[in-house]
């Protein structure tokens, strides 16, 4: 959607407008701009296929981490139901921030941790 010309943050849009950008909302609109330059190109082959299984979530509340069980406990300590920044989390539990971020996803893939923006979280 064009934006308004006096406002700078509509620049971005309004040049992809002004020079042809195509509506595209789903892989066939993609594919339907594509289909004129693939004419005539050999499809690939695929490689052969590996069998991997989907992972298995536990349900909620049988949660048990892969990861650090101390770390783990020491940061739901400090989560609640008030967002809370995930450099707070780091600052506070002492831990490296992949530490925290592998333990947030767990929890976050369970269902136990809610994202927000600002890079924020809190306890569902």
């Amino acid at each position: 959607m064009p934006g308004s010309p006096l406002d700078p943050r509509s620049r971005g849009c309004n040049d992809l407008l002004r020079h042809g950008a195509i509506l595209t909302e789903n892989a066939a609109d993609v594919l339907s701009q594509l289909a004129p330059a693939l004419r005539g190109v050999e499809p690939l082959t695929p490689a052969p296929s590996v069998a991997i299984p989907a992972p298995l979530l536990p349900a909620h509340g049988a949660f048990a981490p892969a990861g650090d069980e101390a770390g783990l406990e020491l940061m739901l300590e400090r989560l609640g139901p008030t967002p809370v920044a995930v450099d707070e989390l780091v600052r506070q539990c002492q831990m490296s921030a992949a530490a925290i971020a592998t333990l947030l996803l767990e929890l976050e893939l369970a269902g136990r941790v809610e994202r927000h923006p600002g890079n924020l979280v809190s306890l569902r």
